[in-house]
């Protein structure tokens, strides 16, 4: 058996966006609660919960609620904070705490706006990679429409 054979592959899903914001804009709609809670989440349904303590070993947890009534909770640590350029966290659902993924936003400043590149690494399997690509989409097009 050759060695790449026994290599672990964990599914990732980098998505972007152009916005129409400042990446100052784009960091804060990231980092301050009363911000996050406007956009972040799935489909039009309410986040209900943002608490963000924005510094490397610093935790957030948010909770949201989905047009269809379940309640969603996230919570992790941050890895890295570079303000208007990145932010790295770790990444866990309350309803499977033992599976840990990691995120990284990027924002790039792009003409008059910014180019926001989300990163989201070491999923569980490939199905959690697809789910999580439906969510993020759904997430970032409420931050574009946000910031717009």
């Amino acid at each position: 058996m050759s060695l790449a054979t026994n290599i672990l592959i964990e599914p990732s899903l980098t998505l972007k966006r152009r916005l129409k914001a400042s990446p100052e804009a784009v960091y804060t709609a990231w980092t301050d609660p009363q911000k996050i809670v406007r956009w972040f989440g799935l489909d039009s349904g309410p986040v209900e919960h943002a608490e963000l303590d924005v510094r490397v070993g610093g935790k957030y947890s948010i909770g949201f609620r989905t047009e269809d009534g379940e309640q969603h909770y996230v919570s992790g640590a941050y890895r890295e904070v570079v303000p208007n350029e990145r932010l790295s966290f770790s990444w866990s659902w309350r309803s499977t705490p033992e599976r840990v993924s990691l995120v990284t936003v990027l924002i790039k400043p792009d003409g008059a706006g910014s180019l926001l590149t989300l990163n989201h690494e070491k999923f569980f399997n490939e199905k959690a990679r697809d789910d999580h690509r439906k969510g993020w989409s759904e997430c970032l097009d409420k931050l574009v429409q946000y910031l717009s």
